[in-house]
């Protein structure tokens, strides 16, 4: 399957609710560029609020993107991303699949909520997956997506 997954993760804590933090949060990325060369293959780049933000990248293949693709009649089909049973809000609902024609790409993202085990402190985290079906190049998801698909709620 010629396909490329890049899944942007966001986290952060109350610090970063408000002000100033907030704004550079909210200032992260939610595409980056790819490795030059990248096909069939997961690109992940991770961004902390206890590292600044800084993005940490890693390309791993495409057994684990954390969405299920499937090429079923000439399209590339995504199923929703899968969902974590510890995070807020509940998501009872989710979208239908998206199907993908050769050279479109996809834009999924979702927002979750969680609860500290030991000292009940919220964390956030929102995922951006923008999934390519064929070749990359390094600034395709710079640009438009063909579809969006987006499931952020309210997290309080």
């Amino acid at each position: 399957m010629d396909a490329v997954v890049q899944r942007v993760r966001t986290s952060w804590t109350k610090k970063s609710r408000g002000g100033s933090e907030a704004a550079r949060r909210n200032a992260v990325p939610t595409a980056c560029l790819l490795p030059p060369g990248l096909s069939s293959a997961l690109h992940e780049a991770a961004m902390r609020e206890s590292d600044s933000f800084e993005p940490r990248m890693q390309v791993r293949d495409l057994s684990a993107p954390g969405t299920i693709l499937r090429e079923v009649d000439g399209l590339l089909r995504v199923d929703p991303p899968e969902v974590s049973m510890f995070a807020m809000p509940r998501r009872n609902r989710r979208p239908p699949a998206v199907r993908l024609a050769p050279g479109q790409w996809l834009q999924w993202q979702i927002n979750y909520r969680f609860v500290g085990s030991c000292d009940g402190a919220w964390s956030y985290r929102l995922e951006t997956f923008n999934i390519l079906y064929g070749p990359a190049m390094p600034d395709v998801f710079l640009g438009v997506p063909a579809r969006c698909v987006d499931e952020r709620r309210s997290l309080r």
